[in-house]
């Protein structure tokens, strides 16, 4: 089977097109920057030129291709791009896809997101939803919670930066997932049958609260974080206003996802049945403490390199 990319130099792009390399998948990467995707082609990736802003260049990428896997979003600041690239973009690569004959379509959603399209970005993925399941490609849609590695600038590097990290004054539960496991499970419902035309909730097997999140970091690096909470009723009211959010960055997350990460998940309480369902011990998923831990355990080590060149050239001088 072949695959199509679009995102493959993303956080969660770039764990599909290494794990189905892996798997032996032939990969086929679109791409606007060839020297900023450089390293896929290292890996043994085909990059192609391509551009969701412009239609022209989508359908010679298709050709050859069994199966699409869209994990690219824009930022959500931009607009222009939102409505070019994750709009309208889109959808000329589901019509695209359909002329093609593509035997199935990942894409890769956000949790309750019919709930909330008041915000661009949550509206424009409900749209592709939409028009996914009205078409006729097989696709398969994977709704996410947030990913272990927004949660390193939302508040590993803040506490090591002596910065303020801002909470809500609510204990909202968060089952977020490594996107390496996210990548285990996209590639595994291409092997799926049953996983056509189907969306599906992924979530972690353990909710966390930001207080929990701060305690493990603060543990691991040794310092206390400076917390600044904020009114969840001020911060609806700004979300409200601006309308927009920038996952993993800090504030800016709770802006619009207080009110969504406050509605009970249903999908929380399927989770076994689903790695049940695609094949994937839950012992194998990686947790987010392990993750941190990971994290720090590196960042000290590379502390202490450079510790040891700085003593290192010091003597050079001296001698």
């Amino acid at each position: 089977m072949s695959l199509l990319i679009i995102g493959g130099t993303g956080t969660l792009g770039r764990q599909i097109v290494l794990q189905a390399l892996t798997k032996g998948y032939q990969v086929r990467c679109l791409v606007r920057n060839f020297r900023k995707a450089n390293f896929l082609k290292e890996w043994g990736v085909e990059l192609v030129y391509g551009d969701l802003a412009k239609p022209e260049t989508i359908p010679p990428c298709l050709k050859g291709i069994s199966a699409i896997i869209d994990a690219s979003t824009s930022r959500p600041t931009e607009l222009d791009s939102l409505k070019n690239v994750d709009w309208e973009g889109k959808l000329y690569l589901i019509e695209a896809a359909e002329a093609a004959n593509i035997q199935r379509f990942i894409f890769f959603s956000a949790q309750n997101v019919e709930q909330f399209k008041n915000i661009p970005l949550m509206k424009l993925k409900y749209g592709i939803e939409c028009k996914l399941k009205n078409s006729t490609i097989p696709y398969t849609i994977f709704r996410l919670p947030g990913f272990y590695q927004g949660l390193i600038e939302q508040y590993a590097i803040p506490i090591l930066e002596n910065l303020p990290i801002w909470v809500t004054n609510e204990n909202i539960y968060v089952s977020y997932m490594d996107t390496q496991d996210i990548a285990k499970f996209c590639l595994r419902s291409l092997q799926l049958p049953k996983t056509i035309n189907e969306t599906f909730f992924l979530s972690g097997l353990k909710g966390w609260v930001s207080t929990e999140i701060i305690n493990l970091c603060e543990q691991l690096a040794g310092q206390s974080a400076k917390v600044q909470k904020v009114s969840s009723f001020i911060l609806k009211l700004v979300s409200n206003f601006f309308g927009f959010f920038e996952w993993g960055q800090n504030i800016s997350d709770r802006l619009a996802f207080v009110d969504i990460l406050n509605i009970e998940n249903n999908f929380s309480k399927s989770t076994f049945e689903l790695y049940k369902m695609f094949k994937v011990d839950p012992s194998e998923i990686i947790q987010l403490d392990d993750y941190f831990l990971e994290y720090f355990i590196r960042l000290l080590k590379r502390l202490r390199d450079i510790n040891f060149e700085d003593v290192q050239k010091q003597k050079n001088l001296i001698i």
